[in-house]
């Protein structure tokens, strides 16, 4: 039981006026002051709110609980589901592609070179990338879709904002697809281009929805010094502290240093 209380006056009060308390009995679920002054009148209303019991509660408590848990699984399923999948596909695509390169009996280590150098630099270029179009773009004009990102999540495993993962996996699979069926320079830089955005993009997604966010158990990831320094400065980006800064993810700490 709870008391709200509403005070009604029919009276103006002078500066010297004293005022004794006068208790009446109970009417209509309200108790009635009545002062010396006859013209005021306190009324406490007694008003009914529903409580929650301990164990209604508990219940609640426990409910939660498992479908947090449910939902760490799903995404756990689905994250190591698709890893072992674009693994295993990056691997035999790059075993495949190379041999068949290697059919004539000359090695061409040009191409080869250059394929891994900028399978390097697309996976390090990403970040800054990812930092430009998170400022730029999906705390912009698709924030309608960021958003989800930002705010608690409700029922399932997944949120919007996780389409941005798919959007980022169609120029990896187009660059490796068109690598893997082309011979030369140029079909060989695209194959690494493509080959270090998935990298990044598995990176990504164990760090940064694994580790910082929770979202399924991530192991001695988290252990990794320098992996909790981009938890702690990600963290500070969900604070909206900095106007959000950092932006980035990998980098994070080196840019949310000097604050």
């Amino acid at each position: 039981m709870a008391a709200g209380m509403s005070v009604a006056t029919s009276a103006i009060l002078t500066s010297n006026l004293l005022l004794l308390p006068c208790i009446k009995k109970p009417v209509d679920g309200a108790l009635r002051y009545r002062r010396k002054n006859p013209n005021l009148t306190v009324c406490f209303v007694l008003e009914e709110k529903e409580t929650i019991s301990s164990g209604e509660l508990s219940e609640k408590r426990i409910s939660a609980a498992a479908r947090v848990k449910s939902e760490r699984f799903t995404y756990l399923v689905a994250a190591v589901m698709s890893s072992l999948g674009i693994t295993s596909m990056a691997i035999v695509a790059v075993y495949y592609r190379f041999s068949r390169q290697m059919e004539g009996g000359e090695v061409p280590r040009a191409e080869m070179l250059s394929t891994f150098a900028l399978a390097f630099g697309a996976a390090v270029g990403m970040e800054f990338w990812a930092r430009w179009a998170h400022k730029a773009v999906w705390h912009a004009s698709l924030w309608h879709m960021h958003e989800s990102h930002h705010r608690a999540r409700g029922e399932g495993a997944f949120e919007v904002n996780d389409i941005f993962a798919i959007i980022n996996a169609v120029p990896a699979i187009a660059l490796v697809s068109f690598g893997f069926f082309h011979k030369g320079l140029i079909p060989g830089l695209c194959f690494g281009a493509g080959l270090g955005i998935t990298v990044f993009g598995m990176a990504y997604m164990f760090v940064h929805d694994g580790l910082v966010h929770r979202r399924f158990p991530v192991g001695p990831i988290a252990h990794v010094p320098y992996l909790r320094s981009v938890a702690a400065a990600h963290q500070l980006h969900h604070s909206n502290k900095f106007h959000g800064v950092p932006y980035g993810l990998f980098l994070g700490p080196k840019v949310a240093g000097p604050h």
